[in-house]
């Protein structure tokens, strides 16, 4: 289980979401992702493939972030890296890079255009970013389809590493569509917020579908007392103000979320 450690946080759902391009984040936060990388570039050498899903138990845990973020360090190492927005409820890559989304995932896949008609080339160096484009009405049947299945085994030729940005696993079975074309999912789980029970329904979906669980990212976790020093606290919250439907766009890193402690059988917060 790998920790994240925190970035500043935007309440503005219209806002820029932190990551790795910018210039005052904190020392901690981009060591975490380059021992991230190496971790996954681990877990992957014996795949089929390096296509690889980041997904949530529920919303609202940053796994958008944390999907752009290890994006961006595998580049910054020299990789070819494809970033794909499958999230086709609610996408925010193309709010994470600032860049168009008339076009994308979801006009590829129908045949409106073609790869070379929806894809961002070199958003930084290394990085090309495929964004969802409109949202269609059957996510999970596009993204389960045998033109997302060809599309990925054509894709895998030109690109070291493929991630593809899903939506939670425990709201939607868009993920798990995926999981018999790529190489497994790398689950997100943000430190105070995710339970225990949503954590282990997530990886007990992914084991039931056939799939890998490369590992588990805790998000949102703060550092202090020096420059890798500071306690963790292990209380799991869970919060659903938040709600996972069509068309509606949620800010997943918007702080103040409804939430309730989790109590264990004898009356303990967990």
């Amino acid at each position: 289980m790998a920790n994240i450690n925190r970035n500043p946080r935007f309440g503005n759902r219209n806002a820029k979401r932190r990551t790795l391009m910018d210039s005052n984040v904190a020392f901690p936060v981009t060591e975490a992702y380059k021992t991230l990388r190496t971790n996954i570039s681990f877990a992957l050498s014996t795949k089929k493939n390096k296509i690889f899903a980041v997904s949530s138990a529920l919303a609202s845990e940053g796994k958008s972030t944390v999907a752009a973020n290890i994006a961006i360090t595998l580049a910054q190492n020299n990789y070819h890296v494809l970033l794909i927005d499958g999230d086709l409820r609610k996408p925010v890559q193309h709010r994470v890079f600032t860049i168009k989304n008339e076009v994308g995932l979801s006009t590829l896949i129908s045949g409106s255009n073609t790869f070379k008609e929806i894809v961002h080339h070199d958003v930084i160096e290394n990085l090309d970013i495929v964004p969802c484009g409109p949202i269609p009405p059957n996510p999970s049947e596009m993204l389960g389809s045998d033109n997302m299945k060809m599309l990925l085994e054509q894709l895998s030729v030109h690109y070291d590493y493929i991630i593809i940005d899903t939506p939670p696993i425990n709201l939607v079975t868009d993920a798990l569509t995926l999981l018999p074309s790529i190489a497994g999912v790398l689950l997100v789980a943000k430190h105070a917020q995710s339970t225990y029970d949503a954590i282990e329904e997530a990886i007990n979906a992914i084991k039931m579908a056939d799939g890998s669980l490369l590992g588990v990212v805790v998000s949102n976790v703060s550092v202090s007392g020096g420059k890798y020093g500071g306690k963790y606290s292990y209380k799991y919250k869970y919060g659903y103000k938040y709600g996972y439907g069509y068309g509606e766009y949620s800010d997943y890193s918007t702080p103040g979320a409804t939430s309730a402690t989790q109590k264990s059988s004898d009356g303990k917060d967990v």
